[in-house]
């Protein structure tokens, strides 16, 4: 699968001004981490990141894995070596690597690791949000409509509270950040290979514009209602929450 880490996330200026977005952490690990461990709980553990902004320091995370996540021996002197005591539980993940660009949007970067996505069908998804997303019916959805793209979509609550009116002004009710009715994209995508002939190599291809837009128009995309939790980190508020739900027991992304 193939997984967006290029960009600025200038919303979360607090942050990326020293990390690219896909490392900042969610309960002492990158948001990054959690992404993979949804798909790999789920059988996909093969991953090409479309590295950007400060794509070195997600190098440098990915290099210097085994030896952050294992208990280590090592011996000293001219003939030193290092030994691993015990496994992490991140088995049989393959990761490339791949620099996209500091400037690409999107569309160009997922063009620009082409002759890295293997078969006629992969998933695509952002370095920044999390979902209970069921992998495996999402897939089954894709293949069952025949048609080259499918989108995930959700609902998510209402920043605000609503208040309920008459006509004449009087307040009926409150409700609580409700569930809007409308769905908007989760940013998980299933593709078959032919969409990538929408897309160019150029830094100002944008996915979400015209090559989803053309798919759509051409009758190619299709929606999965998710009718889960999907949480985006787009701003600092996010990402407090998203610790304070790892922190209190409540993250239903965590699958694993």
């Amino acid at each position: 699968m193939v997984i967006l880490c290029g960009g600025l996330g200038t919303r979360l200026r607090e942050e990326t001004e020293f990390r690219p977005k896909p490392l900042i952490e969610v309960g002492g690990r990158p948001i990054l981490w959690h992404i993979m461990k949804i798909f790999g709980r789920q059988g996909l553990r093969d991953f090409t990141l479309c590295l950007g902004y400060k794509g070195n320091l997600i190098k440098e995370y990915f290099l210097n894995y085994e030896a952050m996540n294992n208990n280590l021996v090592v011996k000293l002197g001219s003939r030193s070596e290092i030994g691993y005591l015990g496994e992490h539980e991140e088995q049989d993940y393959t990761v490339r690597l791949i620099d996209t660009g500091p400037a690409t949007q999107t569309g160009g970067r997922v063009k620009r690791v082409e002759r890295y996505i293997d078969g006629p069908t992969f998933v695509l998804t952002y370095g920044d949000g999390v979902a209970n997303l069921d992998v495996r019916e999402l897939l089954a959805f894709h293949r069952s409509h025949g048609k080259l793209a499918t989108v995930t979509t959700a609902r998510i609550p209402s920043r605000f509270g609503m208040v309920d009116l008459t006509k004449n002004n009087q307040v009926q009710g409150f409700r609580e950040k409700p569930t809007e009715d409308s769905w908007i994209s989760a940013g998980f995508f299933v593709f078959e290979r032919g969409v990538l002939d929408y897309l160019s190599v150029e830094e100002s291809c944008v996915l979400e514009r015209e090559p989803l837009e053309r798919l759509a128009r051409e009758g190619q995309l299709m929606a999965y209602r998710h009718g889960g939790d999907f949480f985006p980190m787009d701003t600092y508020r996010d990402h407090q929450m998203l610790n304070d739900l790892w922190n209190s027991g409540r993250a239903s992304w965590k699958v694993w």
